[in-house]
């Protein structure tokens, strides 16, 4: 799964995200979703999450 659905990502799921900060070097960080940010059904860079440690980027792959 890519995270482009925002059906199968739920709070607790293990993701890869990047920040903002390394969507140009496309550095993935790992952690576990706390919120989901994204309104929509589905966004094609990815649906955008906080992670537990405060972090928020969009998902790239759901572990």
């Amino acid at each position: 799964m890519n995270g482009t659905s925002r059906s199968d990502i739920k709070p607790g799921t293990r993701v890869s995200i990047v920040l903002k900060a390394d969507q140009q070097s496309g550095k993935l960080t790992e952690g576990v979703v706390q919120e989901i940010l994204t309104k929509s059904p589905a966004h094609p860079h990815g649906i955008k999450v906080r992670l537990a440690s405060g972090e928020v980027g969009r998902v790239k792959a759901i572990r």
